[in-house]
């Protein structure tokens, strides 16, 4: 996983602006070239285990999250970058004491496939 800081910055007033008024998602787009969301979770939600068919990328807006992936544990605080690839196994949790934002971006078409342990 690799830490990204050139770009969020500037959309970030925006970014915050969305995440206020959303539930759990909003999908800003979605079309054959790929699907990115604008999310936000309560603090201590825990995803289960699965994976994507498309390669993910992650912008932590606001709170931590705990990220396992490939074998390794992350911790990824605002302004964090991750790159989960396609097929690999994740699992991820809120472990702030408020919501975790973030905005996510797959590269294809969205699926949810579950992950056994």
């Amino acid at each position: 996983m690799r830490r990204f800081f050139s770009l969020w910055p500037l959309a970030l007033p925006l970014l915050l602006a969305q995440a206020a008024s959303t539930g759990k998602s909003d999908t800003l787009r979605e079309d054959p070239e790929g699907v990115e969301l604008l999310a936000r979770y309560p603090a201590g939600h825990i995803f289960p285990p699965h994976w994507h068919s498309a390669n993910e990328r992650v912008v932590l807006i606001e709170g931590h999250i705990l990220m396992e992936e490939g074998g390794r544990k992350e911790f990824l605080e605002p302004g964090g970058y991750a790159y989960i690839p396609a097929k690999q196994v994740q699992r991820m949790k809120c472990v702030s004491a408020t919501h975790c934002s973030f905005y996510v971006f797959w590269d294809g078409p969205l699926d949810f496939h579950p992950a056994t342990d």
